[in-house]
């Protein structure tokens, strides 16, 4: 009897543990794609010919997707089930990948932009399939636990990814910037058409290996799928409430994700601007700074492994980075020079818990609506799109001093220690 036990215990083990290193994977090329624009905002700055504000369209652009097409990203998993609705988002991304050819040919930023929308359009189908799989292989509690893995995933990607990219586009980027200075407008025009063309192969590569994966994911048999598992369960909840408007604590979630996104890419996007053009730090190095911030998110999520819920719950470990958060933010206001852009930098290590805790304590008792709840906190990555590109007007409109127009991190990280120490809790069912 008890050898029956053990058995089944090992064997669930193993059955949990091949679907988390696959999404473990996903999560992988989300980061990878994801923390791109880093780079993709100076280089297309000088590439097109932008300002600061309108290179920001690369994040808006990119995140807007999420908003417009969570919705129907879940209504086309409910058609497709989850396994088949990731290849499908896979497959989405890669055909926004290759829209970065004719929009190089002709540097034309508004096509560049389309490409990013359908690149996030296909992330979009991808993280509204993946993310409820984490949260469902095991128990909520430790639900944090399990997203925080997925967040190493994440920004180990994150790192890598800007990285690589940069030593493509950004490669003698300030020797090109002086030079374009001296040039003739017919020779300028030359420089920035051949620096348009080296996003084509990086992206062409970036296609083929997502097709690649698609296939792959089609074909897999091990990767069950949930498609009805959560809708035909009941909860407390469920007998209680008729609709997704009864649940106060989830829509508090959706604003928290929203501000965390946002507080996120602003940190993440536009420290090498900061860095570059702001306080005069060289591109050779500043290009590297979004890989910082992205390693400081990666301790965080090592202490959420192995810290929750053993030695602290996910909402205590939420108060405790919330409050970092808006401390760091004052000392990105006030602190001159490399210090600031430390501890801009320093912000990832705030975030790194945000999404883990945020998303089981919003989604937690939704019971048959968990899948309607997972796709309206996807919208809320929209705040990728809004805040930083809120950050650059507010930038523009105080004669470009970027530095106190990070004064808008700091409403989105009270906001989200009110979701922490109390949001969290209105409305919820107690078990």
């Amino acid at each position: 009897m008890q050898n029956d036990i053990i058995d089944s215990a090992t064997k669930n083990k193993r059955n949990i543990l091949l679907p988390i290193i696959i999404i473990g994977v996903f999560y992988f090329i989300l980061g990878f794609i994801t923390w791109l624009n880093s780079i993709l905002i100076p280089y297309l700055r000088v590439a097109c010919e932008l300002t600061y504000s309108q290179a920001l369209w690369v994040a808006l652009a990119f995140y807007i997707s999420y908003a417009v097409m969570a919705v129907p990203a879940s209504m086309i998993l409910k058609r497709t089930g989850f396994k088949n609705g990731m290849s499908l988002g896979l497959s989405v991304m890669a055909i926004g990948a290759l829209i970065f050819i004719p929009a190089a040919k002709d540097r034309n930023f508004v096509l560049f932009l389309v490409g990013l929308f359908i690149q996030g359009t296909g992330m979009t189908i991808l993280q509204t399939a993946i993310n409820p799989y984490v949260t469902i292989l095991g128990p909520i509690e430790s639900a944090a636990k399990r997203i925080s893995i997925m967040g190493i995933c994440n920004k180990v990607a994150g790192i890598i990814g800007p990285i690589i990219l940069a030593f493509v586009l950004l490669k003698d980027f300030d020797k090109l910037t002086d030079k374009l200075k001296t040039l003739t407008p017919d020779k300028v025009n030359l420089e920035l058409n051949a620096l348009a063309d080296r996003v084509i192969l990086p992206y062409v590569v970036m296609a083929a290996a997502l097709v690649i994966l698609a296939i792959i994911v089609m074909r897999l048999k091990s990767l069950p799928d949930i498609k009805d598992e959560e809708e035909s369960s009941e909860t407390v909840a469920d007998h209680k409430r008729k609709s997704i408007f009864s649940f106060p604590y989830l829509w508090l979630g959706f604003i928290s994700i929203f501000l965390y996104v946002g507080v996120e890419v602003i940190a993440g996007d536009t420290i090498i601007n900061y860095a570059n053009s702001f306080w005069g730090i060289e591109m050779d190095k500043a290009k590297f700074f979004t890989s910082i911030t992205l390693a400081a998110m990666i301790l965080g999520y090592f202490i959420g492994v192995l810290a929750i819920p053993k030695y602290i719950s996910q909402e205590k470990a939420l108060t405790l980075f919330s409050l970092s958060g808006i401390a760091f933010s004052l000392l990105v206001i006030f602190m001159p020079g490399m210090n600031s852009v430390l501890f801009l930098a320093l912000l990832g290590f705030s975030n790194s818990i945000m999404w883990p805790a945020i998303w089981p304590l919003a989604i937690d008792g939704l019971g048959k609506f968990i899948k309607t709840g997972s796709a309206i906190l996807i919208i809320g990555i929209a705040g990728g799109a809004i805040l930083p590109k809120l950050h650059g007007i507010i930038s523009e409109q105080l004669g470009g001093n970027m530095q106190q127009a990070y004064w808008i991190l700091v409403p989105g990280y009270l906001f989200i220690l009110f979701f922490a120490l109390f949001g969290h809790k209105i409305g919820k069912i107690k078990k």
